[in-house]
């Protein structure tokens, strides 16, 4: 198993960015998990009981076409339309996921984050790179506010 960078053996020799970045990942979702979404009822609240969100859509689909979720009894089988139709929402899915971002990184300025701090967070070198993201999500939201 790869070492954190706190059991790094050699001080003298910066841990790997990619295996570091890793343990925070999975450090974040546990974290979140334990204090966030310990229950069923926690997990579900942000999904809407009635309708489905492109999001789920996609992941759905993925899921059964890769074996990580089994049909039930009576669900027919994933065919090449409902392939067709999950590909034809990952523009909107992504795009959400971009306003999610977005909207995140304009929390957490307003509650006094650095750029340096978001930087970390996103696993980005620079306070620069972390607020030109936020920069390019931004315009990608206000173009797509526009075509609406």
């Amino acid at each position: 198993m790869p070492t954190t960078p706190e059991q790094h053996a050699d001080p003298f020799t910066p841990p790997h960015p990619g295996q570091a970045r890793a343990h925070r990942e999975y450090a974040a979702l546990l974290r979140i998990a334990e204090r966030h979404a310990a229950t069923d009822a926690q997990r579900r609240r942000q999904a809407h009981a009635s309708e489905l969100s492109p999001h789920e859509a996609v992941r759905i689909v993925a899921f059964l076409l890769s074996g990580a979720v089994s049909l039930d009894d009576g669900e027919p089988d994933v065919d090449r339309a409902d392939i067709v139709a999950a590909l034809s929402l990952v523009a909107q899915a992504r795009a959400e996921a971009d306003d999610l971002e977005s909207g995140l990184l304009r929390m957490a300025r307003g509650r006094g984050m650095t750029w340096q701090e978001i930087a970390f967070g996103l696993g980005l070198g620079t306070p620069q790179a972390a607020r030109q993201r936020y920069e390019r999500l931004a315009g990608r939201s206000a173009a797509q506010d526009d075509e609406l």
